[in-house]
Parts: C-alpha cells; structure tokens; sequence
C-alpha cells in the first residue's frame, strides 16, 4: 500500500513543482530577481547573469503540499493508523524533517533576498547563516530527543553500538549543518543539485521501505517528485535557478531524511557528491594557504574544476548523477543484507 502512496506523493510534488514555473518564472521576472554572476566563477557563466533565482519555492510548496496531502491519508488508510497518533515519534519525525527543510530554506531565502535587492553577491554573512543553521539543527535534534528519539546510534546493525550523547549530539549537529551546506555547494551549474538530489531521494525511499519506515519513504518520494518537476525549469539551459532558498531547503530534508530513519551514517555514501563538493573547497582553500597561493584544482567546488577541463554542464550533471546512483545502490544492498 505505502508503494501507491510513494507513487502518488510523487506526482502531486512533480505536479505542483512543474505547474509553478509557469506563474512563478515570469513573477520572478517581473520583480527583476535576477542572479547575480559570481565574478570568480567560469566567465561563461556571466551569461547567465539575470537568470530567476529563488526558484525553489517551486519545489518547496509542491513538496510540503504532496506531503500534507499523501503522508496523513497513508496513516488513515493503513492499519498503522491505530497506533500512530500526532505526538507519536514516528509523525514528529517526519513534520519535525519538514520544518528544518523549511526553516533552512527561510535563511536561505533571507540570504537570497538580500542579494538580489543589493545586487551583489554577498548575503547574510558567514557568521550569521552558520548560527542560524546551527540553531534550525540543534531544534531538530532537540525535538526528536523531547519525543522520545532516545537513539543515540550513527552506525546501526553490527550490534548497533550506542554513543554518549555529550559525544552524539555534538557530531549529529555537525553532521547537519556540513551536509545542508555541502547540498547548497552542489547547486553551482544547470540541474545539479535537483538532479542529485532527486537520486539521493529515490534512493532514500527506497532505503526507507525495506526498514519498514513508510511514512519517510513518502516524504522521500516527494522530494524526489519535486526535484524533477524543478528539473523542467532548471535542467541545462535553466529558466531558474533554486537559489540558497532552494539548496538549503534540500539540504535539511535531505538529513532529516536519514535521520528520521534512523540511519544517519547512510548521508556519507547516499551524499558522496555532497562531501566531494564540500571536501574539494576545504582542500582548496588549506592548499592555498599552506603553499601561499597554488591550488589542487582549476577551480572549487570540484564540478567547476570539471567545466574548466573541458566538460559540458549536462556531462557533469550525468556523470555526478550516476555516480550518487551507483553509490546509491549499493547503500540499498548493505542495508537489506544487514536488516536479513
């Protein structure tokens, strides 16, 4: 039954996701919130210069609406549906997961907005969005543990060996704030980050059904129809970009994925293009400063170091796309060879 709400979920997220870009584009326009072109970046990305952002309110409101609609009907329609109540660990789970989303995707829009009215590329600084993403990650755990998420297990199965919390949450934190970060580094040239994601989301359901955790395999599958109803407007060449808006947003259900599963070790491989992108700017920026100005790559994140070496937009979005399915796959056999 959960396998129909998935499928539904999914086409009211791609639905709605699709349907947006036709008023919201033009909208976008209209108020003239263009981005604005990184002088740092690829020269040929100044063409891009004025391109919509903050397209990813698109897929915002098509994945908050899918999962409104399709997560509660699941429960009512399913024998689950007399023992979960509002308050029980399982529901909170999951709205808990939507509302970091949606509160990454507040500071991302902030960050956004200030961009686009300054018409700079600069934001909220540095200091201001890590504190507000560390508080938005801190809530999250902090509800979970008030609900009764007592699990204090990175690395289930192998006798699932528990840690201190005063060593758990401090990582768990960690862990968050660096992958909603590393997602919105991902988000760098035409339906990369949609396209990753809407992978890492399929994988993620599917991860989510053979652990019997069917309401986030719901919620998964309405990430995953609202990044490739995005893709539409986003796939190279893009009428829309997500913006921090969107790329935060992402970012914190993507954890909230794993983590309201239970299963947190799975970001490192389900999100290994997240940590390449992230890991090849701090390995950048520790070269430069250890050797006063040489550099590992032609250019960081690692995907630009892909474009000045000749690669198109729509290879890296292939090849990185692929290498987060392989990855993926493989995550989906070693859990169900350790839930056996």
């Amino acid at each position: 039954m959960s396998g129909w709400f998935s499928i539904i979920a999914a086409a009211i997220a791609f639905a709605i996701t699709a349907s947006l870009g036709k008023v919201t584009i033009p909208f976008l326009h209209k108020l003239h919130y263009g981005q604005t072109i990184k002088e740092i970046g690829p020269t040929w990305h100044q063409k891009k210069q004025g391109t919509p952002t903050m397209g990813g309110i698109m897929f915002i409101t098509g994945i908050i609406i899918a999962a409104a609609l399709a997560v509660p009907a699941y429960y009512f329609a399913s024998r689950e549906a007399e023992t979960v109540s509002l308050g029980s660990l399982s529901v909170v789970k999951i709205w808990a997961g939507v509302a970091m989303g949606l509160a990454y995707g507040i500071i991302g829009f902030a960050d956004d907005y200030i961009k686009v009215v300054k018409k700079q590329n600069l934001g909220l600084t540095a200091k201001q969005k890590l504190a507000a993403q560390i508080l938005v990650g801190a809530a999250y755990l902090g509800i979970l543990a008030l609900f009764g998420g007592d699990s204090t297990t990175l690395i289930p199965f192998a006798g699932a060996v528990k840690m201190s919390p005063y060593l758990y949450y401090p990582l768990a934190l960690f862990i968050i704030v660096g992958f909603v970060n590393a997602v919105n580094l991902t988000d760098g040239i035409d339906g990369l980050a949609a396209s990753v994601t809407g992978f890492a989301a399929i994988v993620l359901m599917t991860i989510a059904s053979l652990r019997s955790v069917f309401g986030m395999s719901i919620l998964a599958a309405c990430v995953a129809g609202g990044c490739i109803g995005f893709l539409i407007w986003n796939f190279f060449p893009a009428k829309v970009f997500m913006g921090d808006t969107g790329s935060l947003f992402l970012g914190g259900m993507f954890v909230a994925l794993a983590f309201g599963m239970d299963l947190p070790i799975i970001i490192i491989p389900v999100g290994i293009i997240y940590l390449c992108e992230a890991g090849s700017v701090m390995l950048q920026v520790a070269y430069f400063k250890i050797t006063h100005g040489k550099r590992i790559f032609k250019m960081s994140p690692i995907h630009h170091h892909f474009e000045m070496s000749g690669w198109s937009e729509v290879k890296i979005v292939s090849v990185f796309s692929a290498v987060t399915l392989i990855f993926g796959i493989i995550t989906i056999l070693l859990v169900y060879f350790g839930l056996k």
